[in-house]
């Protein structure tokens, strides 16, 4: 499966891709808001291998992609849509970058496709997404791509030893057709 917007090219995983997320999941500040303190290269393989297999999954509900930038051919990151268990009518979304990648709207827009294949492809009522409160970059993404916020979780995430706030954000399939007219 692949998913095509002005820049970027959305595709499946490949074995291969390992080396790129690799490269960008070592760097200090990729790290800053995951609960990792440090990547190896085994735990970016298992990572990667993840990916691989929610594609045998039938019925499909976790979607992980490759972002790819058209004009080079280069991994830049990676993005997702995940339906809610029991819920087939609700997923979240979810994307990282390269930092070298950050600021130039290719969050927004592989966040922008991931919306538009999860309400015109899967179907779905409505599409979530949170991010580490302190994370104001993708909190703005969610915001340009119409995301409403809901709210603040107070010392929600446990990790690198403290307590973190997160920010949850959605958009219903109603809002995102008035949003795209």
């Amino acid at each position: 499966m692949i998913l095509t917007t002005e820049r970027l090219l959305l595709r499946e995983f490949e074995e291969s891709d390992w080396r790129a997320v690799y490269a960008y999941q070592r760097h200090p500040l990729y790290l800053r808001y995951t609960p990792w303190s440090n990547r190896t290269e085994m735990e970016v393989r298992v990572f990667v291998q993840t990916f691989l297999s929610w594609r045998a999954a039938l019925p499909r509900s976790k979607f992980q992609f490759a972002v790819i930038l058209r004009s080079s051919g280069e991994l830049i990151g990676n993005c997702g849509i995940r339906t809610t268990a029991g819920k087939s009518w609700e997923a979240d979304i979810g994307y990282e970058y390269d930092h070298r990648y950050w600021g130039q709207g290719y969050a927004t827009e592989s966040a922008r496709a991931l919306l538009a294949f999860g309400f015109g492809e899967l179907n779905l009522h409505r599409i979530w997404a949170h991010c580490i409160a302190e994370n104001t970059g993708s909190s703005h993404v969610m915001e340009k791509i119409g995301m409403r916020y809901e709210g603040r979780f107070y010392e929600a995430e446990w990790m690198k030893e403290r307590w973190w706030d997160t920010l949850v954000y959605a958009i219903l399939d109603r809002e995102w057709m008035a949003h795209t007219k």
